[in-house]
């Protein structure tokens, strides 16, 4: 029989899985040498004591007793996952406090503007619907049920228009506006066909009426305020213009208006106009908006048309629609006479000049007034009209539980009269991430441009960290989104490519009132102080975020 030649290719293959075997022997080997060394090493625990520097690193020293650290763990000990803390506390601090379930009448209530109890106030200027808060014995602790039918709401965008009946079972606005096209339900749910008191025709054509008077597509206007908003309408068919309006009304006889607004995902908030002012930072909105809003306007020394002027910003832009604007036409409707109407509409064409507003126009149902750029001119006025004076030593961003005042409040210096008074604003969308004029000037201490660009980068960074955690983000399952530590803003400019609005929240005890410069890029928000009740009904937010805001109530 013939040998096999030394270069075959039999002798080869042989050759190769000699080596293969020698190379898992070896793998085998060093993996169980490493896995005796890390036995023999771990058969102990290391003891916690002075001179490691373990317990000094994670703050440990009072948690394990040194008697027990260093002893070694019987070969038969059950493991426990348990914490125990050996720290002298109060046992009965420790025990977490399990909150049953409210009864279902609880289903919508409002701590802060609960009726029941506003009862007890000044009926006068409707102090008794402003912000009335429980006493420490009069609070509530239980989770507010939701309705026993309740359905998770509508995607954006059709929630504009629907929302589920078992949501919010309240049919008394579908039938008291019922002309005005308000609410319509239709079987087991609401629809919202865009109608209003002064706009029949629907919301988009009464829009379109404003817009052949003042440009709203430019991106000069950007923000907001709808007083008395009904349903929110008029802030809904604004949206797809570029433009977000913050909504507010009281909770009154019109049953869960603002409730309706947010169920439909449109920025809205329970509030009223009496005696205090709104939790806004002054020169906030670029336009203000009341459709038969029933504010007596040119009452109280003209109290609530200043508080207006103190949250328009410079140039900004006041609408007037309903009575008693074209009073000539729908004095019988309202059930008025003419006189009255008129001198109504004088009152206020008064108020407005004294402000140093100017009348843009007045055409059909509505009419538009504009605020100046700056008071070179009005504090010359002064010499004419020597009320309302021009207020002195105010912070005029102070909102959070202020009294309105009836003194224009002043616009900052400027060195020409064509200066547009605290820095002109950029157009939307650039206005979004270019530098505030309020950071840019130096007003709010401590806060330069690099903080600013800073803090844009991070949360851009950290939105898109987000986007994984919760994808559904962008795909309008989350409407409504509260930030409860808003600082700069930069939260809700990250999120601004998603189908989402933000609620900006600026505590009112925050070291650095930074509501203004969100406002003046562009987004809304108000004051809050967080150990209080935010003023929305429940279930009304889909994604609440919090940064930074323990520490502000750590010591409270």
């Amino acid at each position: 029989m013939a040998k096999d030649n030394v270069g075959s290719p039999k002798i080869h293959q042989l050759d190769l899985k000699r080596r293969r075997l020698t190379h898992i022997l070896a793998v085998i080997g060093l993996c169980v040498l490493f896995y005796i060394l890390g036995a023999w090493q771990n058969k102990t625990i290391p003891s916690l004591t002075a001179d490691s520097g373990l317990a000094t690193k994670v703050g440990c020293e009072s948690v394990l007793p040194r008697s027990n650290a260093s002893s070694s763990l019987p070969s038969d000990a059950t493991l426990d996952f348990d914490a125990h803390h050996q720290q002298s506390v109060d046992e009965r601090s420790m025990v977490i406090e399990k909150f049953p379930p409210c009864d279902l009448n609880f289903s919508e209530y409002t701590p802060c503007q609960d009726r029941t109890r506003g009862r007890r106030f000044a009926r006068p200027m409707l102090v008794y619907r402003e912000r009335h808060c429980p006493e420490k014995d009069e609070t509530i602790r239980c989770l507010i049920p939701a309705p026993p039918k309740y359905k998770t709401p509508f995607k954006w965008p059709q929630s504009r228009d629907y929302a589920w009946f078992d949501n919010i079972p309240h049919r008394e606005l579908s039938i008291e506006k019922a002309v005005q096209n308000w609410i319509q339900v239709e079987g087991n749910r609401f629809r919202f066909p865009g109608g209003g008191t002064m706009f029949p025709r629907g919301a988009d054509a009464y829009i379109d009426d404003i817009n052949d008077l003042i440009s709203l597509t430019d991106g000069n206007i950007r923000t907001a305020i709808d007083t008395g908003c009904g349903v929110a309408s008029w802030g809904a068919y604004l949206l797809k213009r570029d433009i977000v309006t913050m909504s507010f009304a009281p909770r009154d006889t019109h049953e869960a208006q603002v409730q309706f607004a947010l169920e439909r995902g449109v920025p809205a908030m329970i509030g009223v106009m009496a005696t205090q002012r709104l939790p806004y930072p002054a020169r906030a909105f670029d336009m203000a908006h009341c459709s038969r809003c029933l504010i007596p306007w040119q009452a109280y020394d003209g109290l609530y048309l200043i508080e207006v002027d103190r949250v328009l910003r410079p140039g900004g832009y006041w609408i007037l629609s309903g009575p008693p604007i074209h009073w000539k036409k729908h004095y019988r409707g309202w059930e008025r006479s003419q006189e009255d109407l008129k001198k109504e509409q004088d009152s206020i064409e008064e108020v407005a000049k004294r402000l140093c507003w100017k009348k843009i126009i007045e055409k059909d149902d509505l009419a538009i007034w504009q605020k100046p750029i700056n008071h070179a001119e009005c504090i010359e006025s002064r010499r004419i009209y020597k009320t309302p004076h021009i207020c002195k030593n105010d912070n005029a961003d102070a909102a959070w539980y202020k009294k309105m005042k009836a003194c224009i409040t002043p616009l900052p210096e400027v060195s020409s009269q064509d200066d547009v008074a605290g820095g002109e604003l950029k157009k939307w969308p650039e206005r979004a991430f270019a530098v505030p004029p309020r950071i840019r000037s130096g007003s709010i201490p401590g806060l330069t441009t690099k903080a600013y660009k800073d803090d844009n980068t991070m949360w851009k960074e950290r939105i898109a960290n987000y986007k994984r955690i919760i994808p559904p983000l962008s795909q309008g399952r989350y409407r409504n989104v509260m930030d409860m530590n808003a600082c700069l803003g930069g939260f809700a400019a990250a999120m601004m490519r998603y189908p989402v609005w933000v609620m900006n929240v600026v505590p009112a005890n925050s070291d650095q009132d930074t509501l203004g410069v969100i406002h003046e890029r562009g987004f809304i928000g108000t004051y809050q102080d967080w150990c209080e009740a935010f003023s929305t009904y429940p279930r009304t937010y889909d994604l609440i975020h919090a940064s930074g805001l323990f520490s502000i109530y750590q010591d409270r």
